[in-house]
């Protein structure tokens, strides 16, 4: 079954145990193209039962996962980068319809998945233990990689395949096995990945994917002896009461949270040249990265200049529909983040800021 490869509105299923299926309740919830509103897929919604099922699949994935060597695990990973590249112009075109950013950062987010696949492939083989100096004769004390056991893990719809690849391709070289839990505005993207990663010949149940309630899925799984590590990227909030459920029942996590990115710049740089790289780096994505600059410090003496030219390249900027190939900016992901971008604006302008350029919407 290639999903991820269809064009027309398609179904994004549960994939649990090495086959894709509808959630056990039979519900299914839109996904909309922000950049028209129109619908493009449809994603199923998770049961409680659903997620056992998952769980009990990652239990048995990781019993054969484990005792995979990582020569092979390596195989699988690179094998399946190969076909994410061979796959890459439909994959990236449905992850720009689910999600919205330009074409062109769409495949750039699709050949990065590849290329995570790529380096864990190699870093699971190198895994190696230590040999400590022992404190009395005749002892030798030595340290050994083992996987943690079954993952659950949860991405965000900002990167909803690069983020999923480097989560996944980290724990399967490790030995680990996963449930993840895709984003919901865009899960195209994982969809893509769990294919490759099946068709590559990963074992049934090593890599578990579902979509759903978030809030919901995100307390049966944590809560699960089953899981051994959390694995989140998403908003502080968030992260914060994912972290206080793992801690009730002692899980270690990696959490990667949303950043406040500063950007300074000193009078030595040249304006012009700053200003582009600024106005490329704000809005990549539509300023929908975690990295993306949130505030700028400009020396006096070139402060004007650089005001200048960051406003001059924001005003050149081509903004539409993300297959366009002339866009260099599409719509933001939904329309939370459009009441909260022009909240941003108006209480901005309300604390004394000067609107230089924009401040309100373009066209529909």
């Amino acid at each position: 079954m290639s999903v991820a490869t269809q064009t027309q509105v398609c179904d994004r299923p549960l994939f649990i145990g090495g086959s894709w299926r509808p959630g056990g309740g039979g519900e299914w919830l839109e996904v909309l193209n922000p950049a028209d509103e129109s619908v493009v897929s449809r994603h199923a919604v998770a049961t409680a039962t659903d997620l056992d099922e998952a769980l009990a699949a990652a239990q048995t994935g990781f019993e054969t996962w484990r005792q995979t060597t990582p020569l092979h695990r390596s195989e699988v990973l690179r094998g399946a980068a190969a076909l994410i590249r061979q796959r890459l112009d439909p994959i990236a075109r449905d992850l720009t319809r689910e999600q919205g950013k330009p074409l062109a950062q769409a495949r750039m987010e699709i050949e990065g998945c590849a290329r995570h696949f790529e380096w864990a492939a190699e870093e699971g083989r190198r895994a190696y233990g230590r040999v400590i100096p022992a404190n009395q004769p005749g002892l030798m004390w030595t340290v050994t990689r083992h996987p943690v056991g079954p993952v659950a893990a949860f991405t965000p719809w900002n990167f909803p395949a690069s983020q999923a690849a480097g989560k996944i391709g980290s724990a399967l070289a490790a030995g680990c096995s996963m449930i993840l839990k895709g984003p919901e505005d865009a899960p195209g993207g994982c969809i893509a990945l769990a294919q490759a990663l099946a068709d590559a010949g990963l074992p049934a149940g090593v890599l578990n994917l579902v979509f759903g309630r978030p809030a919901e899925i995100s307390a049966h799984l944590i809560a699960s002896p089953i899981i051994r590590k959390v694995s989140f990227t998403g908003s502080v909030p968030v992260g914060k009461l994912l972290a206080q459920q793992a801690a009730g029942h002692m899980k270690p996590c990696t959490m990667e949270l949303g950043g406040h990115a500063p950007v300074m710049v000193f009078a030595d740089m040249d304006p012009i040249e700053v200003a582009q790289t600024l106005v490329q780096g704000k809005f990549r994505n539509a300023g929908q990265v975690c990295i993306s600059p949130t505030r700028f410090y400009v020396e006096a003496p070139i402060y004007d200049q650089v005001v200048e030219a960051f406003v001059a390249g924001a005003e050149k900027l081509v903004v539409g529909d993300g297959l366009d190939p002339r866009t260099e900016m599409g719509p933001l992901a939904h329309d939370r983040r459009l009441a909260a971008v022009e909240a941003a604006v108006i209480g901005a302008v309300e604390a004394g800021a000067q609107v230089r350029t924009g401040g309100e919407r373009l066209g529909n």
